[in-house]
């Protein structure tokens, strides 16, 4: 395969990138060409809303092409488009031949979230200080216990999931994942004694996701739609993202048993206040945990 750059300006790259896309590119990527510098820009926006810009000032943009002879075309074509104005090819290159699975896997080592307890993928062997695992790959849905929102919500399982001795029933009680994505929080759950689970998400990949992963760690579980969940439960974990987290805060309010507790996550550090506010009139949400610029927020009603 071969790649074709371009360096291009904000105002350009969503011209540049339809007409990449009609010229049957692979993929077209767009990323900061100031990136590791000063000049470096960040971008944030949350899925499903619309991007705060269609890219930096300064962008490199790559369409991926199956031959060189169609990435020269399209270069051809592009540069005497008036829509071209501003912007600069940079080159074509091969893409060198790699082991794709190889390098995926490299990225994925296995991951504390306390001392004892980790999220280890299939490919790598148990950590000798692992009492209770997590056995999980990368795939089609959120969730691998890499990013902060999901180690904060394992590490409050694991510090309240605990059965202390003399103590009786297990403390997650009933569980609800909403919103489960790979299923990892029900998991987790269901390895800290939970035996009662739902976990629900919109997409059903996540759902199929959540079912294999489960099969695959020997726990039990109940995968399905939102519309699974039924009744009020011990422990409500959602880790999701602000914007999803306020419009639900009734429906998740109202899924929590009296003495139960609401564990939400995908908070930033600036949005605490809005969650508090958004929850109020059935909850008084606090922050719990905090991780490079994320928040774990809980609640007991």
């Amino acid at each position: 395969m071969f790649e074709l750059s371009l360096m291009c300006p904000e105002d350009c790259i969503e011209p540049v990138s339809d007409a990449l896309d009609a010229l049957d590119a692979l993929s077209v990527s767009v990323e900061d060409a100031d990136a590791q510098t000063d000049a470096e820009q960040a971008l944030f926006g949350e899925p499903g809303m619309p991007p705060p810009k269609d890219g930096w000032q300064r962008s490199r943009v790559v369409a991926l092409f199956p031959s060189e002879v169609a990435a020269r075309e399209a270069q051809q074509l592009l540069v005497v488009q008036d829509f071209f104005v501003g912007c600069q090819v940079l080159g074509v290159a091969q893409v060198a031949e790699q082991d794709w699975v190889r390098l995926t896997q490299s990225q994925f080592a296995p991951v504390d979230i306390t001392p004892d307890f980790w999220i280890v993928p299939t490919w790598h062997e148990l950590p000798a200080q692992a009492v209770r695992s997590i056995r999980l790959d990368p795939g089609l849905a959120f969730g691998t216990g890499t990013h902060p929102t999901t180690r904060m919500c394992l590490r409050w399982i694991a510090r309240n999931g605990a059965v202390q001795p003399g103590a009786g029933n297990n403390p997650l009680g009933r569980v609800l994942d909403y919103g489960c994505g790979s299923g990892i929080l029900a998991i987790g759950a269901a390895k800290f004694g939970a035996t009662d689970i739902d976990a629900v998400d919109i997409d059903p990949a996540a759902v199929e996701s959540t079912a294999q992963n489960a099969q695959a760690n020997g726990v039990r579980l109940s995968a399905g739609l939102p519309d699974k969940a039924r009744g009020e439960y011990q422990t409500v974990l959602a880790n999701i993202l602000a914007t999803p987290l306020r419009v639900l805060a009734p429906l998740l309010s109202a899924y929590v048993a009296p003495g139960g507790h609401l564990v939400l996550a995908g908070i930033l550090e600036r949005q605490a206040d809005e969650l508090k506010e958004a929850y109020a009139p059935w909850v008084q949400l606090e922050v719990a945990d905090a991780e490079d610029g994320w928040i774990l927020m809980t609640a007991q009603r």
